[in-house]
């Protein structure tokens, strides 16, 4: 890539990118934010370069610095001159532009609140607690491995056990009379928990202990099923570096849906309907 195709694929990133509002700057240098270029006297400190260099796909900050530092300079300089552009044109002034203006910073001031609860709250610590509570103190979750044979009638259902008890294979009837899914594979519906399957079919795998075929049909809305385990186990409980990111999410979520609740409950909320008169008040 060419150095003019790179600026200006940075510069589209940079434009097109959300907001970084919330990002946190490293600090720039023990002696404070010098000065790295000036646009008609409107000065560019490092500060601001650290700070786009944040915004960038990985693939460019792990650049060299000594190529991405020149590039990010260049690339906030087009940015200043457009700006100027715009404010010179009266940009700024239009209407449309102010509303969208001032959305997008209740938007960051939103965002800003609800990162400012969850940095206090979602610590590591309290994702330690929850994995302990939501996923270590609770019983692991059973599965059975089982097979199937899937047929139209009970009849047809009850021959194949009798034959099954006579010494007939499961896998191999199983491949030659089942219509269900893993006929193929010998009628093997893997490991599953007990909600992934229908109700009774899920009732009978999870009585009968492994190595057994069940003694009668249970019938579905897909047919009628002759059903044996091969297996059951415990579900792997996940490490908490494989449950973190899930727990991070879900108490983050939590975090805010409460501050929600609080500052909605704190406010004086009053309703209108499209006519402008008075909406009955709503919960909260």
């Amino acid at each position: 890539m060419s150095a003019r195709s790179l600026r200006a694929a940075l510069l589209a990133t940079a434009l097109l990118a959300a907001p970084a509002g919330l990002a946190q700057i490293q600090p720039v240098a023990p002696g404070g934010d010098p000065v790295v270029a000036r646009v008609d006297g409107a000065e560019i400190r490092l500060s601001e370069v650290a700070e786009q260099a944040q915004r960038l796909p990985e693939q460019f900050r792990s650049m060299p610095p000594q190529i991405l530092f020149p590039l990010l300079i260049d690339q906030m300089i087009s940015e200043r001159v457009l700006t100027q552009a715009a404010r010179q044109a009266g940009l700024q002034d239009s209407p449309e532009l102010r509303r969208q203006m001032a959305r997008i910073e209740e938007q960051l001031l939103q965002q800003a609140l609800i990162g400012r609860e969850i940095e206090a709250q979602v610590t590591e610590a309290s994702l330690r607690a929850r994995y302990q509570r939501e996923i270590l103190d609770k019983p692991a979750e059973a599965e059975v491995r089982a097979r199937h044979i899937l047929v139209q009638t009970e009849s047809e259902a009850r021959a194949i056990i009798a034959a099954l008890g006579r010494g007939a294979d499961f896998a191999a009837t199983a491949k030659e009379r089942s219509r269900g899914p893993g006929a193929a594979e010998g009628g093997d519906l893997g490991f599953f928990k007990k909600e992934e399957m229908p109700e009774a079919l899920a009732e009978v795998a999870f009585t009968l202990p492994p190595g057994q075929v069940a003694a009668e049909p249970v019938r579905t809305q897909f047919g009628w099923h002759v059903v044996k385990v091969e297996e059951r186990r415990e579900q792997p409980r996940p490490s908490f570096e494989e449950a973190e990111p899930g727990l991070r999410r879900a108490a983050s979520e939590e975090v805010a849906e409460t501050l929600v609740e609080r500052l909605r409950s704190q406010a004086r909320i009053e309703r209108f309907g499209l006519d402008g008169a008075p909406l009955p008040a709503a919960p909260r």
